[in-house]
């Protein structure tokens, strides 16, 4: 009789290791598929921001290559054509405005992949995305206009 109940014991024992191994991996488990969901939301948010600069430059290119020439023609006294010309170059916006967009852009949609409550958080990330963008632009303008 002894015996009976040392032998289930043991079964017992055995089944309840066997039981938690299997919860454990099951949390493991859902532990990568979480990790996995973080990381590919990461890498949208960074390939919005590559989209985001990749406009930008293309804008700063096409703005550049707009100029505005005006060319003048002057009767000297003495008979000869004078001709003066001057190219200005239009104001795009300022790294600071930049930063501000950019920043309200990727914390909004960052702000709503994370949070529970979707529209407070995309406001909570939108201004504080503005707000370090603002800090970052003026940074960059400060060092633009130093050069």
């Amino acid at each position: 009789m002894k015996g009976l109940y040392i032998l289930l014991s043991v079964i017992f024992l055995t089944s309840c290791q066997q039981q938690q191994s299997k919860e454990d991996l099951n949390k493991a488990k859902q532990a990568s598929i979480d990790s996995m969901k973080v990381e590919i939301n990461k890498q949208r948010v960074i390939d919005s921001m590559k989209t985001e600069m990749a406009k930008i430059k293309e804008e700063q290119r096409v703005e550049s290559e707009k100029k505005e020439v005006v060319v003048v023609h002057q009767q000297a006294a003495n008979g000869n054509t004078a001709t003066t010309t001057t190219t200005t170059k239009k104001k795009g916006w300022s790294a600071t405005a930049k930063g501000a967009v950019i920043g309200a852009g990727v914390g909004a949609a960052t702000g709503a992949i994370v949070s529970k409550r979707k529209g407070e958080g995309a406001i909570i990330g939108g201004l504080a995305g503005a707000a370090l963008g603002t800090g970052t632009g003026a940074v960059i303008d400060s060092k633009n206009k130093k050069q």
